[in-house]
């Protein structure tokens, strides 16, 4: 079977379509467009089919040089029927689609939808962090929170295909509402929009001259990368505001250490630009919170293959499962 499949990763803002050789995890040729969200499922279909067409045809291969194309979606997806459960972020019906069936139908490949993060859990634990491991969690943080989780040597998706939802994790009883529905998610604490609100609020209360210099007192200009860059600079409430972000994301991978046990504790997403910021307080959470496993066993660590891995991952799960979906 050949190695060549393709990979599309769906985001609100961005929509990329890639070759993957998913023998080495290496993207061949990769193309990028503004996702049209306020457009309808139409029109994102439209799109993600025109970006497959560009890049296989940039790339010189034709559908009998690939094996398959995977979809990574943000949301949850049934991966056997080829259509979205719920799309929180990306306006329009989506729950009536047979996506797999349509896209398999107007790209003449084999079709596969999964959930974004689990896409990148898959590609490190093939390609990148997580080699060589039988068990493996990864936590991918950026806009919004996600995750995945490897058992027994594969990627483990749980019998409603949403196993790995990590940033949906109760950090906070009663806590803030989450976009799921639930409180005190750990993606309502420790995501980039949670970040940057912490830096708006900040502002607001004099507590940080260096986040209003760096976003020239312009409060819609405050990102998590504003918080960042202040925290870098010495700024005492910055660096508060990552303290706080990093022993909140410590309790959530305590509470997955006591679960899985797993060999290795992978982490990406924008969020994690941060480095030694967000680490050093995950690492002491941690050490601080898990008794009944050996923690000095489980290695955490920063993901390899930064934007790249969801794309890798989404064509290596559509390679591993090529072949025809269920009738929707």
């Amino acid at each position: 079977m050949t190695s060549l499949a393709i990979g599309v990763d769906l985001g609100g803002t961005n929509l990329r379509a890639a070759v993957v050789d998913t023998s080495s995890g290496t993207v061949l040729a990769s193309v990028r467009a503004d996702t049209p969200i306020h457009q309808g499922p139409p029109a994102i279909i439209d799109l993600i089919v025109e970006l497959v067409q560009k890049v296989m045809t940039e790339s010189g291969v034709t559908s009998v040089s690939l094996s398959a194309a995977g979809i990574g979606m943000p949301g949850l997806v049934d991966v056997e029927r080829g259509m979205v459960i719920l799309l929180p972020n990306i306006p329009g019906d989506w729950s009536q689609i047979p996506l797999g069936q349509i896209l398999n139908q107007r790209l003449g490949l084999s079709v596969r939808l999964i959930n974004d993060a689990r896409a990148i859990t898959l590609a490190e634990w093939t390609n990148g962090a997580g080699q060589g491991t039988d068990s493996m969690a990864c936590y991918a943080i950026g806009t919004g929170i996600g995750g995945g989780v490897v058992v027994g040597g594969r990627l483990h998706l749980g019998s409603g295909v949403a196993a790995g939802e990590l940033g949906h994790q109760i950090v906070e009883l009663n806590g803030l509402r989450c976009n799921c529905g639930g409180r005190g998610c750990l993606e309502m604490y420790a995501s980039g929009p949670a970040i940057a609100a912490r830096g708006v609020q900040a502002v607001i209360q004099r507590q940080s001259m260096s986040i209003a210099v760096l976003a020239e007192n312009d409060l819609n200009r405050v990102t998590a990368s504003t918080v960042f860059q202040a925290a870098r600079e010495g700024d005492p409430c910055a660096r508060a505001i990552l303290e706080e972000v990093g022993t909140y994301i410590g309790i959530a991978v305590s509470n997955t250490i006591h679960t899985l046990n797993p060999q290795r504790v992978v982490f990406g997403g924008g969020v994690m630009a941060a480095g030694e910021l967000l680490m050093a307080p995950i690492r002491r959470t941690v050490r601080e919170h898990v008794f009944l496993v050996p923690v000095q066993r489980v290695e955490l660590v920063m993901a390899q293959l930064g934007d790249n891995a969801g794309l890798i991952g989404a064509a290596a799960w559509a390679q591993s499962k090529a072949g025809p979906v269920k009738a929707a």
